[in-house]
């Protein structure tokens, strides 16, 4: 965008101007009786300066959740070095008169010259692999953690300084100071964070009544519930784009518990909206549509998920969506837009016939408000009379087409499960990082390759053994035998049934909730697992 252009203009001009003052002292004879040691002074402590805010910019980004910071830090990062590779230039053409053998002598018996020449060395490895190309092929974890190494240089460098320092140390120990408490920051922000990810919430929280304020028909079949506080005001939860809450419905005489995506921004603070298909098979959207009415009160447990993106890394994302999986989806475009993020977001979304795409006006009017919001449909049953537009599901090549630097883009998937699994395929074949696909399906177990025989499944605590038939979960299982199991939403994106195969083999169609530290324990989620062989749980 050209406001963001601007702005990192604005910043390279400010960091070139003690520079540009420098050499006017110089031309001019102002930098006093030594004028050497003024220049490599000067250059030295602006490499601190210029290094401490690129440090200072990940902190000032969590704590304001200015997301737009983020595109200053490799800038900042590489005055940093600009200045320290003048410091060092100047010792090694003024004071030592380019002599390499003088030099290197000169640092092996200094230790403070020796110190200084590590945190160059440093500075220049991240420096050398600050762009783009060389981003591509380290990969994003690796990047992450040679870049980690900029602690080490600035705390060289605030050594160096200290060291050869004279009478007062001042200066150098309130550098010190910054560095250290920076360092602070970023190991208690790693250790309060999980591994869910920053800003995911899970099931457990707020639980309570809200009232079903307004119901809108988006398509035939999919309308969106707005909900709000029983006595008004503003909601008591807080969410983040992306999560879900989860529905306590009366059906049959039972409360039956369903999980649905909010829809609407978190920047509405007085309500917010579940968009729901109406699905023939599904009790809990049968029960919205045909039952709920505006004034009515539902039972909620919110938020939950780790489906997230607020904007806080990279200057682009991209939301890949098939049918009413727009709706976790349309939250993030509707959060993003909301709080004028300056990068680019790339929406492909893929539905059956134009009568199915949901938020289309609204998403056409964000589109031409928005020039960094790109807004893509395609249609997998179009009637050529009436559509002009893509056509055929979302594709490698059509991902390459749209998006112009797919290796480096964050995506978000969400859609049916065989929509989910041929999208992280492509994604793979671009040479998109795994780190970087996040997906959240819907549909059930209809995605999962189940045999059609039948298995004894045992649960080791409860003592029970029961036959898992063909189609059948293992939550449904433990049911029939009795067996209480802790749950939310039944569709694979709470994690609250998370338990650990102690052995044999199962299917999941989803498994979104799952971290990586899980899959790794063994651990399968209940309501979406269905026996392969006999199979032992320690349920």
């Amino acid at each position: 965008m050209k406001d963001l252009r601007f702005a990192k203009f604005v910043v390279i001009v400010n960091a070139a101007v003690p520079l540009a003052l420098l050499g006017w002292g110089a031309w001019n004879h102002r930098l006093g009786a030594n004028p050497i040691n003024y220049a490599i002074l000067t250059t030295g402590m602006l490499t601190l300066v210029f290094l401490c805010l690129s440090l200072l910019v990940t902190p000032l980004r969590r704590i304001t959740g200015f997301s737009w910071l983020f595109h200053f830090r490799r800038t900042l990062g590489l005055f940093a070095f600009f200045y320290g590779l003048c410091h060092f230039l100047l010792y090694f053409g003024m004071d030592q008169s380019f002599n390499i053998p003088k030099t290197f002598a000169s640092m092996l018996k200094t230790r403070y010259l020796l110190v200084g020449s590590g945190a160059l060395l440093i500075l220049t490895a991240l420096a050398a692999t600050s762009f783009n190309r060389t981003i591509k092929r380290l990969g994003p974890k690796r990047w992450q953690a040679l870049h980690k190494l900029v602690y080490v240089a600035a705390g060289l460098g605030v050594l160096h300084y200290y060291m050869q320092a004279k009478a007062d140390v001042r200066l150098p120990l309130t550098f010190a100071a910054v560095v250290a408490i920076l360092l602070l920051f970023r190991m208690a922000w790693a250790a309060t964070h999980t591994s869910r990810g920053a800003g995911a919430v899970m099931p457990g929280g707020w639980k309570g009544a809200l009232k079903v304020a307004a119901i809108e028909a988006q398509t035939p079949d999919v309308s969106t519930f707005r909900l709000t506080p029983t006595r008004g005001g503003k909601l008591p939860f807080s969410y983040q784009p992306g999560q879900h809450l989860t529905l306590e419905l009366p059906i049959d005489a039972k409360l039956v518990r369903r999980s649905y995506t909010i829809a609407s921004s978190p920047t509405k603070a007085g309500c917010c909206e579940l968009t729901i298909k109406r699905e023939s098979m599904g009790a809990g959207s049968r029960h919205m549509h045909e039952r709920i009415r505006v004034g009515d009160r539902v039972h909620v447990t919110a938020p939950g998920g780790s489906f997230v993106f607020t904007g806080g890394a990279g200057n682009a994302v991209a939301l890949l969506g098939g049918g009413v999986g727009i709706t976790p989806l349309m939250s993030i475009v509707r959060y993003l837009t909301d709080n004028a993020w300056f990068g680019q977001i790339y929406l492909l979304f893929s539905n059956k016939t134009e009568a199915d795409i949901v938020f289309r006006r609204e998403l056409d009017s964000l589109a031409a408000r928005f020039p960094n919001l790109h807004v893509t449909y395609t249609l997998t049953r179009a009637t050529p009379e009436t559509w002009t537009g893509r056509r055929g599901r979302i594709d490698a090549a059509m991902i390459a087409e749209i998006i112009p630097d797919a290796i480096r883009t964050p995506f978000y998937i969400c859609g049916p499960s065989p929509m989910i699994e041929a999208a992280k395929q492509d994604l793979r074949s671009l040479g998109v990082p795994e780190e970087f696909i996040h997906s959240e399906s819907f549909g059930g177990l209809a995605g999962a390759a189940a045999t059609a025989e039948t298995f004894n499944v045992t649960f080791a605590k409860s003592r029970k053994t029961g036959p898992a038939t063909p189609g059948r979960s293992l939550l449904e299982v433990a049911e029939s035998l009795g067996i209480t199991v802790d749950y939310e939403c039944r569709s694979g994106i709470c994690g609250r049934c998370a338990c650990k195969l102690v052995s044999g083999a199962v299917v999941m169609a989803v498994q979104d909730a799952l971290t990586a530290p899980d899959r790794a324990a063994g651990k399968v989620l209940l309501c979406q697992a269905q026996a392969t062989s006999d199979v032992e749980v320690a349920a």
